[in-house]
């Protein structure tokens, strides 16, 4: 079978674990002929979004991809957030796709999949969203010209033609039908997955003890893991601050900084019970989960929670929560 992933509605990440990159993958080693076409939007330097020149290449999995270029409306903001594309029809009847994933529905250009779906009827489409209250349409003009207007008629544009929408977690799925007004018998949830060909769990007690070695720990020492885009939202710098006076709390961070916090970020460094060790292949991070005693995510939602908890390993995704078993913990060691 042909499939077809569409990147278009945001970035597509080279070498990372997100579901645009694992879902294909997992595609392919089942026999399918795969193709993606992405945005030309990225991040550079693993930190910061930003775009590249629009080619054609193979992912690190082999799965060939193309980057289309943008066409312009009137100034970048609403190239970039309007999102029409050049040469996407062409994409479509060059590769005859037998099944099209759409990751996102959210650009103008998905006229150009109705266009496809109606002369190729037997076709069959997904949608996914990764849209939520939390992460999306956080103002006025968001909300209610860009969700509820446009990018709703994206929705209904390409809804005749799909056989399911898919949440990524379930408020997901409510947003779908909240803000695009997309039927409930055609949304469902899709939960986020993890690399099974990375996460070896007969493995878990060699690799955490390696890790542990690696990074000077012992075997008896309480760590905790968090990390990811080290970015506001993720209040890490919260977790920091929490753990910094726990001097039996070892705590370990990685991922990418972002500017926006890191002198913060920087200024907690000092304390010698919390240890960065900065940007990790993605395959690595499964094994900081498993060398971990404790994994906690205070902030936003990432794609490392589900991948957290794929190492069967203690998770911690509300910070009060967090912190009575800490203090359980702490009252012990005394």
């Amino acid at each position: 079978m042909k499939i077809l992933h569409l990147c278009l509605s945001c970035r597509y990440v080279d070498n990372y674990s997100y579901q645009e990159n694992l879902l294909p993958r997992k595609h392919a080693l089942e026999g399918n002929q795969v193709f993606i076409v992405a945005s030309t939007e990225t991040y550079i330097d693993n930190k910061y979004v930003g775009y590249i020149e629009a080619k054609s290449y193979l992912t690190e999995s082999g799965i060939p991809i193309t980057r289309l270029p943008y066409k312009k409306i009137l100034t970048k903001f609403l190239t970039i957030k309007l999102r029409l594309y050049k040469g996407l029809y062409k994409q479509l009847t060059n590769i005859k796709p037998d099944m099209i994933f759409i990751h996102g529905h959210h650009f103008v250009s998905i006229y150009e999949i109705k266009k496809y779906a109606v002369k190729f009827p037997n076709t069959t489409i997904f949608v996914d969203s990764h849209c939520d209250y939390f992460n999306t349409a956080k103002t006025w003009l968001s909300k209610n010209v860009l969700h509820k207007i446009i990018y709703k008629l994206c929705a209904k544009i390409i809804e005749p033609y799909v056989t399911k929408f898919y949440g990524t977690l379930p408020e997901r799925c409510d947003f779908l039908h909240d803000i695009y007004n997309i039927p409930k018998n055609l949304i469902e949830y899709l939960p986020l997955g993890f690399d099974e060909a990375v996460v070896d769990l007969s493995k878990k007690d060699l690799i955490r003890k390696k890790m542990r070695e690696n990074l000077s720990f012992k075997d008896e020492d309480f760590i905790v893991v968090t990390g990811g885009r080290i970015e506001k939202r993720k209040k890490i710098t919260e977790l920091m601050s929490l753990l910094k006076d726990f001097a039996n709390i070892n705590l370990v961070i990685f991922g990418s900084l972002t500017d926006e916090i890191k002198r913060e970020f920087e200024s907690l460094l000092i304390y010698t019970n919390i240890k960065y060790v900065g940007w990790i292949e993605p395959e690595k991070v499964y094994d900081y989960f498993m060398m971990a005693d404790a994994v906690v995510f205070p902030g936003s939602h990432s794609v490392l929670w589900e991948q957290a908890e794929a190492c069967d390993v203690p998770c911690y995704f509300d910070v009060l929560t967090f912190m009575n078993m800490i203090d359980a913990f702490h009252k012990k060691q005394i």
